[in-house]
């Protein structure tokens, strides 16, 4: 079984366990009841934005639908250089979540890479409940909110309300990387 079945499996098995019916998950998340299917039987890829608000609607850390087991650590958590929880859900962007094995997190800290795409390929654009701050550490990131597009250097930040659609994707030749904190 892939990644992201067993994913789609955790989720069923959250809203067996709460008594979460279908209908009621996916108004809470805002999206079809097919879509919310298709999801929990890993047919289609789950946006880290969805998993983050499953986790919410389901009162669980995300890391308990990524790696399939309840965070520990209270204290501090260190996540080495390259060694975060890997989520690959889309093919323009690569998120490692920061700190997944801590519990009670107030924020979602990932690193964030995006792959360059032509000119003419759209930003693909996502929402979810909350604030988000970005912060670019390399390459160049087209940042779509709402109806505003705007370019982002390396050392730039920017903070904004993540219920907004947004989007990024790398401007260039070359792949952009940024911190992203969910609040």
């Amino acid at each position: 079984m892939n990644e992201l079945q067993q994913i789609g499996e955790r989720i069923r098995g959250l809203r067996d366990i709460l008594d979460l019916p279908a209908e009621t998950l996916a108004a809470q998340l805002q999206i079809p009841v097919a879509v919310l299917d298709q999801y929990e039987r890993g047919a289609i890829d789950i946006p880290v934005s969805v998993l983050y608000n499953i986790a919410k609607c389901c009162h669980v850390e995300l890391g308990s639908l990524l790696m399939g087991e309840e965070p520990r650590l209270r204290v501090y958590t260190i996540v080495r250089n390259g060694h975060g929880i890997k989520i690959d859900r889309r093919k323009e962007y690569s998120h490692q979540s920061l700190a997944a094995n801590f519990v009670d997190k107030k924020a979602e800290p990932f690193l964030v890479t995006v792959q360059p795409e032509a000119d003419d390929v759209p930003v693909s654009l996502n929402r979810h409940p909350g604030q988000e701050f970005n912060y670019v550490l390399s390459g160049t990131v087209k940042l779509t909110i709402g109806t505003h597009e705007v370019q982002l250097q390396e050392g730039d930040a920017i903070y904004f309300d993540s219920g907004v659609p947004h989007g990024m994707k790398a401007a260039g030749n070359t792949p952009a990387q940024f911190l992203a904190i969910i609040l």
